[in-house]
């Protein structure tokens, strides 16, 4: 079972938040919500799980650093993400030492809930990321679909 992590919320309205704001299909900055989250795992704590209160709203969640504690160990830290809440096997999107103790993400996308494993090392591991919920669809959002090796529409 997963123990309980505590996660660190920040709310910020500002348009120069939203840096990633393109990629919503929504056409209107007032439609967005943007949240600031983190979490720390460490060697008490080893995995955070980051869900999305509403399902029904279009959600994007971009991780944007993973850094390591300066209390650190001298050790391999690995941090691996699952889709859901551990239903599938780990996948390591970083691994950390005091030679190297950041990585940075540019446009690192996950599709809510996800699950950060601290796989290796005792941490402390501290993680950031930007939650964007699109509040509405608009009508003229179109979406198509084609069948592979086909050129018709379904």
């Amino acid at each position: 079972m997963f123990s309980e992590m505590k996660s660190y919320f920040i709310e910020n309205d500002s348009v120069d938040s939203i840096s990633l704001s393109e990629l919503s299909s929504s056409s209107s900055v007032s439609d967005r919500a943007c949240v600031h989250w983190g979490c720390v795992l460490s060697g008490s704590e080893t995995t955070a799980v980051f869900q999305a209160e509403n399902d029904l709203l279009e959600n994007q969640f971009f991780i944007k650093t993973i850094c390591l504690s300066e209390e650190a160990g001298d050790e391999m830290h690995i941090v691996a993400v699952c889709d859901g809440v551990g239903a599938s096997k780990p996948l390591p999107i970083a691994t950390l030492r005091h030679c190297m103790p950041m990585i940075s993400f540019p446009g690192l996308e996950l599709i809510p809930p996800v699950t950060f494993k601290l796989c290796s090392g005792k941490g402390p591991v501290f993680i950031s990321a930007q939650h964007i919920t699109c509040k509405s669809l608009h009508w003229n959002t179109y979406f198509v679909f084609f069948r592979v090796g086909q050129n018709s529409l379904f």
